[in-house]
């Protein structure tokens, strides 16, 4: 379904704005407006976005650090309006930086989105994942902003302090650069409308898993729902491959089966 923007409105954008003014939500407008977009993790695994707003609104007054959004597998959480209202400052990179300054040509509090990534715990990282892909998407739509240039992780800004939302991604078993292709991705597919073609070569066969393996519906990314999980040893049927799905360690071929799902080649050996 696209929403009024010509987006395709894959989640609901749940806002629970904190208490202005205070010291985590000013309420002064971004300035000159969004030019970019900052990746974040929380730094605090297991802990959900529910669980950090609420942090934020009842230590709203203890130091000027915040962001605009929370991604889990379960909410995505506007607690600065981002998406849903006139943007505001967030206090999410350090002021003194260059970096921002140079890549952007503004101070990533007066110009940039801050968004959190969730993990860890009892929080499932495919379905976090797929959120937070899908609102860096949103708002580099949203702000005509090129979805592969925008997108900047906090490592990236302040190297010698932190490692989000590097640290995040692979206790869930991705990558920064994953992310970024991602983004790009899913930008591409929700503005128009469908998902994107790959190059299908058929060739019925079958492989083994070689560790425990998801089977993803319809595409052959990361991003795609899991319809089943195997076990290491489970015999897999295929009906043929692409070679240009999401590149993992290097290898972008996954195997397709006769139900329309995707397994990635680089968890599978010749049958025993």
């Amino acid at each position: 379904m696209a929403d009024q923007t010509g987006f395709k409105a894959k989640y609901v954008i749940t806002a629970k704005y904190l208490t202005k003014p205070s010291k985590r939500r000013s309420g002064e407008l971004m300035s000159p407006g969004v030019k970019f977009l900052v990746a974040h993790d929380t730094g605090n695994p297991g802990s959900t976005a529910s669980a950090n707003v609420k942090y934020y609104e009842s230590s709203r007054n203890a130091a000027e650090q915040s962001a605009h959004l929370f991604v889990d597998d379960r909410e995505l959480i506007e607690c600065i309006p981002a998406l849903q209202g006139a943007p505001e400052k967030a206090w999410h990179v350090r002021r003194t930086l260059l970096t921002d300054n140079q890549l952007y040509g503004h101070n990533a509090n007066d110009a940039a989105l801050g968004v959190e990534y969730c993990y860890g715990g009892r929080i499932d990282p495919d379905e976090a994942f797929r959120k937070y892909v899908w609102v860096l998407a949103y708002a580099c739509h949203k702000y005509d902003l090129d979805p592969s240039q925008a997108v900047i992780g906090h490592a990236f800004l302040d190297p010698t302090r932190r490692s989000d939302p590097v640290t995040g991604l692979l206790h869930s078993r991705r990558t920064y650069e994953q992310l970024l292709r991602s983004v790009v991705d899913e930008y591409n597919e929700c503005r128009q409308g469908a998902s994107p073609s790959f190059n299908f070569v058929s060739g019925a066969s079958a492989v083994q898993a070689a560790v425990k393996l998801n089977l993803r519906k319809a595409l052959p990314s990361t991003r795609a729902e899991i319809q089943q999980t195997v076990a290491a040893g489970t015999r897999l049927a295929y009906v043929g491959w692409v070679t240009d799905g999401e590149s993992i360690q290097g290898s972008a071929k996954w195997y397709r089966d006769a139900n329309q799902n995707y397994f990635w080649s680089g968890g599978v050996k010749p049958l025993a």
